[in-house]
């Protein structure tokens, strides 16, 4: 059971959450009792949230009180380390009191194949998947954009916002929905739905012995649908797959590795991935330090130079059966963005703010160190540059893998993302409730250092709409009595990554005294007097009478939006100093107590990323 959000079932576990909780719900007993049922739970969480494994805990208690019996210890996975070593850990103490609480023993069944791949001789082409991520995309068929039909919104803008972009990009990307059906509020989140680079789509394909057969026509089957079923529109191609339906850019995971050694090309590859597999210390430090992907895993392992560009001359094939593939690698899932525009002053329009990842892997003594690529900022990175006919910079002799920017096949399936000059970007919608109070009198104190300020353009363009509307109809003096909205931001330096720099002043004259900014510029003087940076939570401790006078006595309203690491622990922090001081009391004791009410009554609110 995975927990998001602010403790957050997935939406595709909302149903058995409300079957637990609602006790008129008959189970198949014909009552609201599970005795006779055993169970066992693994939770995925996050340590960096507050609410970590919330749902995986609630689903087991709720199990028990209805007279299930657990199996084993309960399982907690933390994705801010690895999700997967909590599950190894947890995985043969739950089999062996499985075996004894059912009265059965492991088998060899261990290798049973998922999915069966054909090789289809004859297909009609347009029947064919090539990247599309819906039947009606495919047929081109009209019908609701959602999550499963996504839809290629066109670029109306494509640019670069920050001043100085040497080491780091960030990208203002404006994608327009006219005409499709979408709607969208402030707070929401987009779905971007990017590709993997051609440079692993290519080393993959190498590596397992396709790169011939790559647009060979596959049709792939279940061999038990009720246990897996085939993650991705078929029939299609070996590339199609590799490039736009698994995630081959993601870190090669230690199962995975044991599975494979099984079709290694010779004893010494067998022996070099089996220890990676086995010993989870040479694990972490060759593979999770290096921050190694399937395909080069298996050329490591090989003894193939994985700084080269791969070609089939430098590149070891290994024969691991596609299936196998299909089965340990997941699906490529969409980049969630908070969205950084009003619909009131762009209804068709989704603007998204994106910093792109990039950053150094830890250098070990099979892997030196070397660029690291983010999948949806850089595809977002390759769009922006071909929608205005920029090249890509090189970062190097283009001889040596990852020493270019990586490129995408963004023109998509059958050129669907490509209409003469205009470049589109699969996208979709998802809710939130990550959103303003309604009543305009109430005040607003918005935390967004970096990229966490996106939505909260957002939530200052949709005030400014409603002041504009406000002004019409009932004069000059209708902000009065409407409560401040304060907005804490941080960046390095005003002349570096000052984000929307020009739009604020604009914002704060429209809205009449009635939105105030304060920046924390933390490479930039002035400093702390004992020279350290000043971030967003000092602003807010320079700020705290106000701040308390806008949470206590204002009935106001708290947003936070950014790394869950490090920022939002730190302003939750100085929130519960500020409130507890203004209390006359603790920041451990009556300033929690206020947090804690805040967040219980919506008047706190999160929307932060690990």
């Amino acid at each position: 059971m995975a927990t998001y959000g602010e403790g957050e079932p997935t939406d595709n576990a909302v149903q058995l959450m409300q079957n637990l909780q609602d006790e008129s719900f008959e189970f198949s007993k014909g009552a609201h009792d599970l005795s006779g049922l055993k169970y066992v739970v693994f939770g995925l969480g996050n340590k960096t949230y507050e609410h970590y494994n919330v749902i995986s805990q609630y689903v087991d208690t709720a199990l028990e009180k209805m007279g299930a019996i657990r199996m084993g210890i309960r399982g907690e996975g933390d994705d801010d380390k690895s999700m997967e070593e909590d599950y190894l850990e947890w995985k043969d103490g739950m089999w062996e009191a499985f075996a004894t609480a059912m009265g059965v023993e492991e088998g060899q069944g261990g290798d049973t194949a998922d999915f069966a791949v054909r090789e289809l001789e004859s297909h009609p082409e347009e029947k064919v998947y090539l990247g599309e991520l819906s039947a009606r995309a495919l047929t081109k068929t009209k019908g609701i954009h959602d999550a499963k039909n996504p839809y290629p919104a066109p670029l109306t803008v494509a640019r670069e916002l920050f001043q100085d972009t040497k080491d780091r990009n960030c990208v203002h990307v404006e994608l327009n929905i006219e005409g499709s059906g979408i709607t969208y509020q402030h707070g929401d989140h987009v779905g971007v739905w990017p590709s993997n680079s051609e440079l692993e789509v290519d080393r993959l394909l190498l590596a397992l012995g396709l790169y011939d057969k790559k647009d060979k026509v596959i049709n792939i089957d279940s061999l038990d649908p009720a246990l897996a079923k085939v993650p991705f529109p078929v029939p299609t191609t070996y590339a199609t797959v590799l490039r736009h339906y698994i995630d081959i850019s993601a870190l090669a995971g230690r199962q995975m590795l044991g599975t494979f050694a099984k079709f290694a090309p010779n004893p010494e590859a067998e022996a070099a991935i089996k220890e990676l597999n086995t010993n989870k210390e040479v694990y972490h430090e060759i593979v999770a330090n290096g921050c190694l992907k399937a395909g080069e895993v298996l050329q490591l392992a090989a003894g193939n130079d994985i700084q080269a560009i791969p070609t089939p001359e430098n590149t070891t094939a290994w024969p691991i059966p596609f299936d196998m593939i299909v089965s340990s690698i997941p699906r490529l899932q969409p980049r969630y963005y908070s969205i950084s525009s009003s619909p009131k002053l762009h209804p068709n329009s989704i603007h998204v703010t994106c910093v792109v990842l990039k950053y150094q892997s830890t250098p070990n003594e099979r892997v030196p160190e070397r660029s690291v690529y983010g999948v949806g900022s850089n595809f977002l990175l390759n769009l922006k540059y071909a929608a205005n006919g920029e090249e890509a910079p090189l970062l190097g002799s283009t001889g040596v893998a990852g020493a270019v920017v990586p490129s995408y096949a963004i023109e998509g399936p059958r050129g669907a993302y490509k209409q003469e000059n205009i470049y589109k970007a699969p996208i979709h919608v998802r809710r939130s409730t990550f959103r303003l109070p309604t009543n305009p009198k109430s005040p607003v104190i918005m935390v967004g250092p970096g990229t966490g300020v996106a939505p909260f353009r957002g939530f200052v363009q949709e005030r400014v709409a409603l002041a504009r509307r406000s002004i019409e109809k009932n004069g000059p003096d209708a902000l009065a009595d409407w409560g401040r909205i304060t907005l804490f931001y941080g960046c390095r330096k005003s002349t570096e990554d000052f984000l929307y720099q020009d739009e604020w002043p604009s914002y704060i004259s429209e809205l009449k005294g009635k939105f105030v900014m304060h920046t924390a510029l933390s490479r930039e003087p002035p400093y702390k007097p004992d020279g350290s940076k000043i971030y967003v939570q000092d602003l807010i401790w320079e700020q705290r009478d106000s701040v308390a006078d806008s949470i206590l006595n204002g009935k106001g309203y708290v947003y936070i939006c950014g790394d869950a690491k490090n920022m939002s622990k730190a302003v939750e922090e100085v929130l519960a100093k500020v409130l507890g001081e203004a209390k006359g009391g603790s920041a451990e004791v009556e300033g929690a107590a206020e947090v804690k009410m805040l967040k219980e009554r919506s008047r706190l609110l999160l929307d932060v990323w690990s």
